[in-house]
């Protein structure tokens, strides 16, 4: 079985929304406009990159990337993993060409069985509404997330408020930086 790790830039009051500076929130990029940029707080992403074998993305984060990140020399590993977005509404015509393999999922079921299939990790980036669907689904199995020390209010949050049975987490990794953030990788308990 696969391991499907979700990672995110999160404020401390659960905010992932727009931390690159994606149009239409008020906090846009608030990863950049508020914390001094220390480089040993982003090793983590290039060891994602190294280690990952797949990414899955929801609708609108494949759409906020997919024109920005193929050309992006730190994200270089990314254009030679197979991509997956799940989606019910995006159209094999509304892919980009320039990002290597891509499949588009129309379900939880189909990711169950990505998952399922043989391969290594399979990384999430961004993607707040389909991380609150695959955590309540039990398909997430580890958490990356770089904590930055926000409270940012209103936004989309990475954690789901739908009523259901705890999910125990065990700390795995963790380090705190000068500017504030931290970085704490958790498995999820089964």
């Amino acid at each position: 079985m696969r391991t499907l790790i979700s990672t995110s830039f999160i404020s401390l009051d659960g905010v992932v929304e727009a931390p690159g500076g994606e149009p239409g929130y008020r906090n846009s990029g608030w990863t950049f406009k508020y914390v001094e940029f220390v480089p040993e707080a982003f090793e983590i992403k290039g060891r994602e990159q190294r280690e990952s074998t797949a990414m899955l993305l929801g609708r609108v984060s494949y759409e906020a990337f997919s024109p920005v990140w193929p050309g992006m020399a730190e994200f270089a590993h990314y254009r030679t993993v197979p991509k997956y977005v799940v989606s019910t509404t995006l159209a094999e015509g509304d892919l980009v060409s320039d990002w290597g393999e891509t499949t588009i999922l129309r379900s939880l079921a189909e990711v169950a069985a990505l998952k399922e299939a043989d391969g290594g990790p399979i990384i999430v980036h961004g993607s707040a509404e389909l991380n609150h669907a695959l955590s309540d689904a039990g398909l997430i199995d580890r958490y990356h997330l770089l904590v930055f020390p926000l409270l940012l209010g209103a936004g989309k949050r990475l954690f789901s408020t739908a009523d259901k049975d705890a999910r125990r987490l065990r700390l795995v990794e963790h380090e705190a930086y000068s500017n504030g953030l931290q970085k704490n990788v958790f498995d999820v308990i089964r």
